[in-house]
């Protein structure tokens, strides 16, 4: 029923034309005069890059009208036209040509898109098996960003980036959107500026000799380093589900290569936790209740804390290590101030733990799971099974754990750190 509804107003409107023509002629004149048009067409996909387009030709006889039904719920006009498609699948297409003995629906050709999901690198950069969009940022090792010459000697390498570039999202999905997603400041030259936050197109060509090229549609587009790469066109020299790394030709020749990895909303976390290499916090001495004992709902239920100042000399001296290789390292400084000993000071329990980090499984924004039976943080029996501390506010001068989970109402420990 849509299609024959369609196929009335295409008629109509082709018809439009040669009955204002008519007009102005005598009655005998108002029939319309010639071959009724018969309506055939050619068409040719062009698969250098996607999405892929098609070019159709009319092959028509006697018209000199012509609209066009490409089967995705889109039409276009004229003798010769060109088509894109975003989807893969098989399009039913349809020509209907009008002259001046009326008008002519050719036969319904079907037109196959092929499916770039089936080139590894685009389906790694998509994500083609999974949600259809892969977000990607820097990657936190060494050489993240690397700058070549023109013969692929290397000028220079990144080894820790600013924290402005850390956080930008780059995100490719298979309708061959891009967008760039700065999460604040985007780093321009050689310092953190204002956000260049951009949404966008992207073209995929397959290359005989390689993964494929990006070339990003749309002003200012970029990826990794804004400005940097001529003619938005990148070279991908490795795509899995784990790394992303793209080579581009600057304006002086130059070559700049970028490493992504999958975005990872826990990473600015683990950043600050660790200083980005490794960070010592303390308990904050300075704060009324730097350390409460309840429960999720009631998080003062059991202990309300103590007042500023008042901490045991032994557990105010603690210090805390965070390394983003995963390690924990607890520095007693002389004594720990232990629940079993019946909270007072006793011989140090001093130690390193691996420590596996990543989404909060509550309330919070991260948390890590300190692996090493008796490691603990604040509170020698904060958590003394789960050994889990959840990141409930953090940034460069304060953080805020939980230790416990809070399941089933489980006792929590609420701690207050500062840096060292």
């Amino acid at each position: 029923m849509h299609t024959m509804f369609t196929r009335l107003a295409v008629l109509g409107l082709l018809a439009a034309p040669l009955l204002l023509a008519s007009c102005d002629k005598d009655a005998k004149d108002y029939e319309l005069e010639g071959a009724v048009p018969t309506s055939t067409f050619t068409y040719q996909v062009s698969t250098t890059e996607y999405p892929a387009t098609v070019t159709f030709t009319s092959t028509s006889q006697d018209g000199f009208l012509y609209q066009w039904n490409f089967g995705d719920n889109s039409r276009g006009s004229g003798n010769s036209v060109t088509h894109t498609y975003t989807r893969p699948g098989t399009y039913q297409v349809e020509l209907i040509t009008a002259g001046r003995g009326g008008t002519g629906i050719s036969s319904t050709q079907a037109v196959v898109i092929p499916d770039v999901c089936t080139n590894a690198a685009f389906s790694k950069l998509v994500d083609c098996a999974g949600s259809g969009t892969r977000v990607w940022s820097f990657s936190t090792e060494p050489g993240a960003i690397v700058r070549e010459s023109a013969a692929g000697t290397q000028l220079s390498s990144s080894t820790t980036l600013n924290n402005c570039q850390l956080d930008d999202q780059f995100s490719f999905s298979n309708s061959y959107t891009v967008n760039y997603e700065s999460a604040g400041q985007t780093y321009t030259g050689t310092t953190c500026g204002a956000s260049l936050n951009r949404g966008g197109n992207f073209v995929f060509r397959p290359t005989a000799n390689g993964l494929g090229q990006i070339v990003l549609k749309g002003k200012g587009g970029f990826i990794g380093l804004p400005d940097s790469v001529a003619n938005k066109t990148y070279d991908i020299l490795e795509a899995t589900d784990t790394k992303l790394r793209l080579r581009g030709t600057n304006p002086d020749g130059t070559r700049t290569v970028v490493t992504l990895m999958p975005f990872d909303a826990t990473a600015p976390i683990k950043r600050l936790l660790t200083g980005g290499t490794s960070k010592t916090w303390m308990i904050d001495n300075k704060a009324d209740a730097p350390i409460t004992v309840g429960t999720e709902a009631n998080p003062l239920e059991y202990f309300a804390g103590v007042k500023a100042g008042e901490l045991p000399a032994c557990q105010s001296d603690d210090e805390y290590t965070f390394s983003m290789s995963n390690v924990f390292t607890y520095d007693a400084k002389g004594e720990t101030f232990s629940a079993a000993a019946g909270y007072t000071c006793k011989a140090p329990e001093s130690g390193t733990s691996p420590m596996v980090f990543g989404p909060s499984a509550g309330a919070g924004l991260a948390q890590f799971t300190l692996s090493r039976s008796g490691a603990f943080i604040g509170a020698t029996d904060a958590s003394p099974t789960e050994r889990v501390y959840r990141i409930l506010e953090i940034d460069d001068k304060h953080m805020v754990l939980r230790a416990g989970s809070g399941q089933n109402g489980g006792t929590v420990f609420t701690i207050k750190m500062v840096p060292k």
